[in-house]
This record gives C-alpha cells, sequence and structure tokens, in this order.
C-alpha cells in the first residue's frame, strides 16, 4: 500500500513500520480484491490519507474522529464528516454540526460541508475506517483499517502535547479510551446524527471550547468559518 501512495512525510516516519505488519498487508489484499472483483472503493486511492496528508503531526491541534467513509459517491474525500464542494443537501450529521457551530459561537456555515480548511489548520478529520465500498455503510469495518487509526492516536498522544480529541458517539469514545487527559483535552458528546444529536450534542459546545483551551495552551485558535 505505502509504494502505491504518497504519505506526508512527517506521517510516514511515524508510522512506516506500519505498512509491513501483517495486518496491513491482509488489508492491502483484501482492497485489491475487492477492485478486482469491480466493486468501487470510495473515496478515490489517492485521498485515501487525506487526513494525514492535510495536517501533519507536527501541525494537529485538534482531532475528530469519525467512523468510516460516506458510502455515496461524490460525497467523500479523506476527512470524516466532511463533502466535496458541491454536495447538497448536506448529510444529517453535518447539518447539526453546522448547526451547534452555530449556537456555540455564531458562525454560519450552512452554505457548505467541505471542511478541508479545517484540517489544514491542524485539525485532523479521520475516521476509523479510511476506506467504504460504494453503497454499503460500514463494508469495510474490520478488516484492519482500526489497528492503524489506533496507532494514529497512539503517535499523537505520545508524540503532541495540549491536543483537544473531539470524540462523538460511543464509537468514538472507545476509540479514544487510550488517550492521556493529563496531556490532553478530551471532549466527549452523544453523535449529532438525528438519533443522538438531541441527547446532548446540542449544546455541548466543542468549538468554543476547543479555541479556549488552545489559547490557554498558547496555540493559535481554529478560524470554524468556512
Amino acid at each position: 500500500m505505502k509504494e502505491n501512495i504518497n504519505l506526508e512525510k512527517s506521517w510516514l516516519e511515524a508510522l512506516q513500520n506500519e505498512f509491513q505488519q501483517p495486518y496491513m498487508i491482509e488489508l492491502k489484499n483484501f482492497l485489491i480484491h475487492e477492485k478486482e472483483q469491480g466493486k468501487q472503493i470510495l473515496p478515490k486511492g489517492s485521498l485515501w490519507f487525506n487526513a494525514l496528508n492535510s495536517t501533519p503531526l507536527n501541525r494537529v491541534k485538534v482531532v475528530i474522529l469519525g467512523q468510516d467513509p460516506y458510502p455515496t459517491i461524490g460525497h467523500a474525500h479523506g476527512l470524516c464528516f466532511s463533502v466535496l464542494p458541491k454536495v447538497k443537501p448536506l448529510p444529517k450529521s453535518l447539518q447539526n454540526i453546522n448547526r451547534e457551530l452555530y449556537d456555540d459561537i455564531g458562525v454560519n456555515n450552512s452554505h457548505t460541508g467541505y471542511l478541508q480548511p479545517w484540517a489544514e489548520q491542524g485539525v485532523l478529520l479521520i475516521n476509523a475506517v479510511l476506506t467504504v465500498e460504494a453503497g454499503k455503510s460500514n463494508a469495510h469495518q474490520g478488516r484492519g483499517w482500526e489497528i492503524f487509526t489506533d496507532k494514529i492516536i497512539e503517535v499523537i498522544n505520545r508524540e503532541c502535547q495540549g491536543v483537544v480529541f473531539i470524540l462523538w458517539g460511543s464509537y468514538a469514545h472507545k476509540k479514544g479510551l487510550s488517550i492521556d487527559s493529563s496531556r490532553h483535552l478530551i471532549i466527549k458528546s452523544p453523535h449529532p446524527s438525528p438519533l443522538s444529536a438531541y441527547r446532548g450534542f446540542f449544546g455541548s459546545k466543542p468549538f468554543s471550547r476547543t479555541n479556549q483551551y488552545l489559547q490557554s495552551m498558547g496555540k493559535e485558535p481554529i478560524d470554524w468559518q468556512l
């Protein structure tokens, strides 16, 4: 997999040993087999590592954890919760994120779901699983990506200081259990999906809390306006 896809230098240095591990070789073989069967894998291969390539390790200020890419063709581009610029209407979870953003700090991003500018400011928008089969949510769960993204969290937890981890929903809560809360800020709430947003996602104020913490650590806050 490594030989086919360019990975940003700081991440490649931190993760290069992972590409030799049996689980990653099995994952690569699975993805090759899926393509040979004529299945469409989302996002396209050049965007599988978009989150890492957009947010180098030494620039990570915030981590938002998602589950897996959107299975709708033309939506996913390698950042969790984000969709490509012309996608309308926005996915429901993203609409709820925009609503909370407005209620929290008065930023209106209802015109777009393209979160790439956040990534380029240091918000690592990483899914637990980096690929999906078109039209089939969670189709690539349990194939090895989760081990790889656990390693990403482990590296950030160890190598960085004062990172904000925003964990939405029980899946993200479990994935973040190893994070050292004495070194980082952990913001936990229910998921922004329509099924759970009213159980505590709305009103959780993750955006203002993130910027307050970053400023307290002497870091530039995130400009959430898109």
